[in-house]
């Protein structure tokens, strides 16, 4: 999308506020009117003069000032821009967004707004990992907040992390660049999304498998339902929350993987994000296999596990669209193109997993091959990429209607 007209922007309590200030220098120097609410916790870092300066309007703090509510009352304020930003977003702010607490101007804004809404959050990195936060995320995604994820850096504090706020010309790009559905605009579709990685045993305490986490999967999950799909979310065994809003089945194996997915036909969209193992034992030892000596060998007499993709590309009841994932080490291209072909999808999404730094990291660069051709998605968050594949799966439908409306 293009960078909003207008924008309000919230500055809530973090050191990072400070990087408010040349966001709003990089929006104004674009034409963008910014009108600002500042925190009480934000006003502890940068001071509502320091923001007028900039944005050439009124700071607003204050929820029950009479002269704030004559010149410009919290519904107006909040109805009046045509994007809510909040930038830093702190633990605490994306809490009451959560929970639906209204107990300052910031908050009673957000909860009174129709516009779309933006948080860049910013906080020490065992904050943003606290389940209690990632608890919050996710509900907030699948309320159709988007998020600029925060970057791993050096904390104000002397630690080291992922929680440090985007810099300011990347929120811009961002905001410029990302494309995410709107809300509802799938509405009425059914989708099945598959994530994580997949067990297959080899005796009763050792098993084959991948160190997927399932946070690309899940996150394609929460933004699907975020555009209004009735999603049903398969995952492997993974150290994440269910995502709001999505009906999430858990399994361990390939074959179990499998059968939730064909019980969960028919749907209008399948994403296969899941790492599935590629193979399993021919015969699970009942008993824990020992070893025997420091020089023995082990075989293990392995056969193919279901082809979970290539089953759903050929099903009678095959999807509308069908989406893969390809994870390559090597001439990525040439293996992404063959699958999707093999596989019968219509979109491929391939990344280069070499030295395993994509498995559980919180970006990814993509290759995206579709119809059209390919497309080199730069790198970005993994929720991001998840937000443009549901803006690449809506113009689908909108393109696929459009030609029916034609015929």
């Amino acid at each position: 999308m293009h960078i909003p007209r207008s924008i309000l922007l919230i500055i809530s309590g973090s050191i990072a506020a400070y990087k408010s200030l040349e966001l709003i220098r990089l929006l104004k120097e674009r034409g963008v009117v910014v009108n600002a609410i500042l925190t009480r916790g934000g006003a502890q870092f940068i001071t509502p003069l320091a923001v007028s300066s900039l944005t050439g309007t009124k700071t607003y703090h204050d929820l029950f000032s009479l002269t704030d509510e004559v010149e410009m009352g919290h519904i107006e304020l909040s109805r009046s821009a045509e994007h809510i930003l909040v930038a830093p977003a702190s633990a605490d702010i994306l809490a009451k967004m959560a929970h639906g607490l209204a107990d300052d101007l910031a908050t009673t804004a957000l909860l009174a707004t129709d516009a779309p809404v933006t948080v860049v959050p910013a906080m020490n990195h065992r904050m943003w990992s606290h389940p209690a936060t990632k608890r919050n995320v996710a509900a907030l995604r699948a309320d159709g907040i988007r998020f600029i994820d925060p970057v791993e850096g050096a904390m104000a504090c002397g630690e080291f992390g992922i929680g440090r706020m985007a810099e300011p010309a990347a929120i811009l790009a961002a905001l410029a660049a990302t494309s995410p559905s709107p809300v509802g605009v799938l509405r009425g579709k059914r989708a099945i999304v598959t994530s994580g990685p997949t067990y297959e045993p080899v005796d009763p305490v050792r098993y084959l498998g991948n160190h997927a986490s399932g946070k690309q999967g899940h996150a394609i999950a929460a933004a699907l339902a975020a555009a209004g799909a009735e999603v049903a979310l398969i995952s492997g065994p993974v150290a994440l929350p269910d995502p709001a809003g999505v009906t999430t089945r858990h399994v361990t194996t390939a074959a179990e993987m499998h059968a939730a997915v064909m019980n969960s036909l028919p749907a209008d969209i399948f994403v296969g994000a899941a790492a599935v193992s590629d193979w399993r034992m021919t015969h699970i030892s009942p008993h824990k296999i020992k070893k025997h000596g420091n020089h023995s060998k082990l075989t293990l007499d392995l056969i193919p596990t279901e082809d979970i993709l290539a089953a759903i590309g050929s099903h009678k009841q095959r999807p509308a669209l069908v989406v893969g994932f390809a994870a390559e080490t090597d001439s990525l291209a040439d293996h992404a193109k063959t699958k999707r072909k093999t596989k019968q999808c219509d979109m491929m999404l391939a990344n280069d997993v070499a030295g395993g730094s994509v498995f559980g990291a919180e970006e990814n660069t993509i290759l995206f091959l579709s119809s059209a051709g390919e497309a080199h998605w730069p790198k970005m968050s993994k929720h991001a990429i998840a937000e443009k594949l549901v803006g690449e799966i809506a113009a689908y439908f909108n393109t696929t209607q459009a030609k029916k409306n034609r015929a």
